[in-house]
């Protein structure tokens, strides 16, 4: 059984001072607190979202 391929996402700035739409995105993901890491599937949807705020958050490994 192969195991699916995940990426960690981190939480390294506030979404406080950021547009509604940013942090819509930053909530979707499970994140609800700064440094906080969450694994989801590494998959086109989740790699766009990443993408839209890359200011707020890190992909670790």
């Amino acid at each position: 059984m192969e195991q699916a391929k995940t990426i960690k996402i981190k939480l390294v700035r506030s979404p406080i001072g950021a547009p509604d739409k940013h942090k819509r995105i930053v909530r979707a993901l499970g994140l609800k607190k700064l440094n906080q890491v969450v694994e989801r599937p590494d998959s086109p949807a989740f790699r766009g979202m990443v993408a839209k705020v890359p200011h707020l958050l890190a992909v670790v490994e």
